[in-house]
């Protein structure tokens, strides 16, 4: 397998600094993240982790008890993906109750609580864990928040090593906007706090530029957007309820558009900023069901350098969307194996399934990944640990062979 790092600057290639044995600079080819083989960012948790976080929870060890074993367990981790011969790794959101509402609950003007009625997104066959989020007050970075730290021990415990770097994957800040004004369950105060919705929209788009460069002060140089509002917006049953209540889709994906290109206007030359669109992921179930032809052309006008995009099952639509793709210098992950069941793909349809993508996108610009996150909530998806990194197995078997890297 090549080396994601190269000796001399090419094209697109950039310095940044590194601590190892002194203060020296390497050179990483920014071209080649996403990396041919990538992932999302969770992973399941082990039993250990699982027994700590319950025992915690019912007061039977310290929040300090907690972290040491958090620690061990992501070290332990982070072993296993480099063992799998994964280069972007990530902490695979081993501290994290929800993908989403953790990070969330520690912006300025937003708190979690407990819904009387439950979660307010209805998961197909599932029940997910009554949390949620609500906007308090004017949005804002919190300096202190506490994925900042985590971040620094996951860069410490990985980048030792040239032929990694640290990951991090934080929620969209359309995630704000879809709770808020389309999907909330009646808890929103969003027009009590904001007279003129346009600086709702301008606040969340200042709170991320702070976030890229927390992270970026932090020497993050890999940071990922979760997003399941494009998918919520491609769904034809939520566009419909949308239009019913008067709202026009194809304007609220502009809006969120403007946010993100407006949160990345400023963002460090050599920082790889991806985005993953989720239709919804919590104990092997989804959400959202619709390919990406309504959203296309608003998703990919966002300046992103990569999309990882689902697409290991029919609720997922063709590659034909993917003819809105303009920027060359990006890329497009193809979530080509689900994350939601045990059961391994056939390596010669995945082979197929990338050949068709490249009458839209160049085998250059295409990577390949898990559909989503094995573990998005805690609970985890119904798989094994083992079954896990056999898929990760997979797809690397599948790059092998087809791309030349």
């Amino acid at each position: 397998m090549n080396r994601p790092f190269v000796s001399d600057a090419g094209k697109g290639a950039f310095l940044y600094k590194k601590l190892i044995g002194g203060d020296r600079m390497r050179t990483m080819d920014k071209k080649e993240i996403p990396f041919t083989v990538d992932h999302v960012g969770s992973f399941l948790r082990s039993e250990r982790l699982k027994t700590a976080r319950e025992n915690f929870s019912e007061g039977n060890i310290t929040k300090e008890q907690l972290r040491v074993i958090e620690n061990e367990e992501i070290e332990n981790l982070i072993e296993q993906e480099k063992s799998a011969g994964l280069h972007g790794i990530t902490d695979g959101e081993l501290r994290r109750s929800f993908w989403h509402l953790d990070f969330l609950e520690h912006l300025n003007g937003v708190e979690g609580y407990v819904p009387e009625g439950g979660y307010n997104q209805k998961f197909h066959g599932k029940a997910a864990p009554s949390y949620n989020i609500r906007v308090t007050g004017r949005i804002s970075f919190n300096k202190n928040h506490p994925f900042l730290e985590d971040f620094a021990f996951l860069k410490d415990k990985v980048e030792s090593d040239e032929s990694l770097i640290a990951k991090v994957s934080v929620p969209s800040p359309n995630m704000i906007l879809r709770q808020e004004l389309l999907a909330n369950d009646g808890n929103s105060r969003i027009h009590q706090i904001y007279s003129d919705l346009s600086s709702f929209y301008h606040d969340l788009s200042q709170t991320y530029k702070e976030v890229i460069h927390a992270y970026y002060e932090k020497d993050c140089r890999y940071l990922q957007f979760d997003d399941t509002n494009w998918a919520f917006l491609a769904d034809t049953d939520k566009r419909k309820e949308m239009q019913e209540k008067g709202i026009d889709p194809t304007s609220v994906a502009q809006i969120c558009r403007d946010i993100i290109n407006e949160a990345l206007e400023d963002k460090p030359e050599d920082l790889v900023l991806t985005t993953h669109i989720c239709r919804g992921n919590h104990a092997s179930s989804w959400l959202f069901s619709g390919g990406y032809e309504p959203i296309a052309k608003e998703l990919f006008a966002t300046n992103y350098d990569g999309f990882f995009l689902e697409y290991d099952s029919d609720r997922a639509g063709d590659f034909a969307p993917l003819r809105y793709w303009h920027n060359k210098e990006s890329k497009i992950v193809l979530g080509l194996v689900t994350s939601k069941f045990p059961e391994l793909e056939n390596n010669e349809e995945i082979k197929k399934r990338i050949q068709e993508a490249t009458e839209y996108v160049p085998l250059e610009n295409l990577s390949i990944s898990p559909q989503c996150g094995f573990a998005s909530t805690e609970e985890g998806n119904q798989l094994t640990e083992k079954e896990q990194w056999e898929k990760i197995h997979l797809l690397q078997e599948v790059a092998s062979e087809v791309f030349k890297r």
